[in-house]
């Protein structure tokens, strides 16, 4: 009984841990699989992260919203949103001054231990620096330096930079980007406010070097900073490609900082192509690089008039037929689709008035006129269509009788057959012929105005068969510091800045680009006193906007 009594007892305690299972052996390979299967289920808790991040409305607080999308998607240490420190102001010696030294050299002194090293370090911890608005403190940059920024805090920053209605500008420098992290970046860049202008991504270098993604046709990015990135020819030719091609224009970019990289000639050659066709860029600099004579000849040659390849002919006679097919299209009496009738007695009038015309050149003027024109306006879908009619012989409009005429607008006949068109700021105008290339004139001044003119379409010049286009005009800033430039592709900016110059004084900074406004060409293989580049020097010393202004104060004083 007593064996009885203690096999009932020790049955209810074995079973215990295996309760739900058949035999001891395979609950206790249960359990460790289960305890197993819950330090891996720990992470997918993480799984119910997204929902918890989704159910999260971001304030447009960044300290708040990225604490707090950081707690929820499992993070516990994580970096902290922290205001930019400002540089100190210049250091200006008094009297008053005079024991501040001896007070911080006894706090450097005294802090000099083992218990203040900890705090010291406090510096190089992982932080997101802000630089805020000074009215209502909305976060105006960004600034992440020296910690890895994984694709996960990119998810998080998917969901509280947007709110940011005030962010002009995101600086990554040093943060181990990727390839893929650099898809999910671009990818977060339209999420974000339309102030968001500048992107600046120092030193994270990329196997594949696909920088030219963030000058993609849809990219807000005015001002690009790759400086320090490993970016060599076959980098450079993808952003060349990214500037302009035949068929693509980046049209957003403004600035780009392609400074402390390994682009050599055959990568500025490729960057110079980019410059051909691109009318946007303004400021560029290739300082600390590895570009020779050849790379800064092709720069040189494209910021002056340059003959076109073949593909670019071919290009340009394309463009010039669609561009005539449109001017044919929207004709001089361009008007809503009407009735076949007024298109026809359009035509005839327009046919009528050119044999007058033809005739009254042949023929000696006389001071009478035998017939008279009287003006007709109809207006359909806001614009108005001349017509000009035939009326009676007579030598004012309140004699004779005309054959058709609006009783409400017979005042406005006028005496004489070359009638006058009262026009904005033109002034009259004499003849149909005239008036149908005033319309036409007027169209392409509209159509101008509204899209960018393709470089391709730009006054031409023909030499030897060969076709000449004026170069790139529109970049004001390029700077070549410390490459490997000799006197050979100093000829070749030395004549570049001669046209410029010269064209400059033929043509007021008020009509349009007129060239580089400043070069910087120091700390290269050549002399400072050489003389191309002291010649250089001598042109673009007027040209630069520091030294224009000077004159400017001087005659205001």
């Amino acid at each position: 009984m007593s064996g009885e009594a203690s096999t009932p007892g020790a049955s209810p305690r074995a079973p215990r841990p295996g309760t739900q299972k058949s035999s001891g052996t395979v609950t206790k390979k249960g359990d460790r699989g289960a305890k197993e299967k819950q330090v891996l289920v720990l992470p997918p808790v993480g799984e119910e992260e997204p929902k918890n991040a989704e159910e999260y409305q971001c304030t447009g607080v960044l300290e708040t919203d990225f604490a707090e999308l950081c707690t929820r998607s499992g993070y516990t240490d994580f970096p902290k949103v922290v205001t930019r420190p400002r540089p100190h102001p210049a250091f200006v010696p008094s009297a008053s001054m005079s024991e501040k030294p001896a007070q911080d050299d006894q706090r450097l002194s005294a802090s000099c231990s083992l218990n203040s090293l900890e705090s010291k370090y406090v510096f190089f911890r992982p932080t997101i620096q802000v630089e805020l608005e000074p009215e209502d403190k909305g976060v105006k940059e960004i600034y992440i330096r020296g910690w890895r920024v994984e694709e996960r805090i990119l998810g998080i920053f998917s969901k509280c930079l947007p709110p940011l209605s005030q962010l002009q500008a995101i600086n990554l420098r040093k943060v181990g980007l990727t390839d893929k992290t650099l898809s999910t970046f671009i990818a977060l860049l339209p999420l974000c406010a339309p102030t968001l202008r500048k992107v600046s991504l120092e030193g994270n270098p990329l196997p594949e070097q696909s920088y030219h993604k963030l000058m993609a046709a849809d990219s807000p990015i005015a001002h690009l900073s790759l400086r320090n990135n490993n970016i060599d020819d076959h980098g450079a030719q993808l952003l060349g490609q990214a500037l302009s091609t035949l068929r693509s224009c980046n049209r957003t970019l403004v600035s780009l900082n392609l400074a402390f990289n390994h682009i050599g000639d055959a990568g500025a050659g490729y960057i110079a192509d980019g410059l051909r066709l691109n009318r946007a860029l303004l400021w560029l600099s290739l300082a600390h690089n590895r570009i020779q004579d050849q790379g800064a000849l092709k720069l040189a040659e494209v910021l002056r008039p340059f003959e076109l390849t073949h593909t670019e002919v071919v290009e340009r006679r394309r463009l010039l037929l669609e561009k005539g097919t449109q001017e044919r299209s929207r004709s001089p009496s361009s008007s809503r689709p009407g009735d076949s009738k007024t298109d026809r007695e359009k035509n005839l009038l327009l046919q009528v008035n050119s044999a007058a015309l033809t005739e009254k050149t042949d023929k000696t003027q006389t001071t009478k006129t035998p017939k008279g024109l009287s003006k007709k306006k109809e207006k359909s879908g806001g614009e108005s269509v001349r017509k000009e009619e035939k009326s009676g012989s007579g030598q004012s409009p309140t004699q004779g009788t005309p054959k058709k005429e609006d009783p409400a607008k017979s005042g406005k006949g006028k005496v004489t057959i070359p009638e006058q068109k009262t026009s904005k700021g033109k002034g009259p105008k004499t003849g149909s012929k005239e008036k149908r290339s005033f319309l036409l004139e007027s169209e392409q001044l509209v159509a101008e105005a509204t899209e960018t003119v393709n470089p391709l379409l730009e006054p031409v010049e023909h030499r030897n068969g060969k076709v000449f286009v004026p170069g790139n005009k529109v970049l004001l800033h390029l700077n070549l510091l410390r490459n490997r430039i000799t006197e050979v592709g100093l000829e070749g900016f030395l004549a570049t800045v001669q046209y410029q110059a010269q064209f400059s004084k033929s043509k007021s900074p008020s009509k349009g680009p007129v060239g580089l406004l400043r070069l910087s060409l120091a700390k290269n293989c050549f002399s400072p006193q050489c003389p191309a580049y002291t010649t250089i020097q001598e042109l673009m010393l007027p040209r630069a906007p520091v030294t224009k202004a000077k004159p400017r104060e001087e005659e205001t004083t």
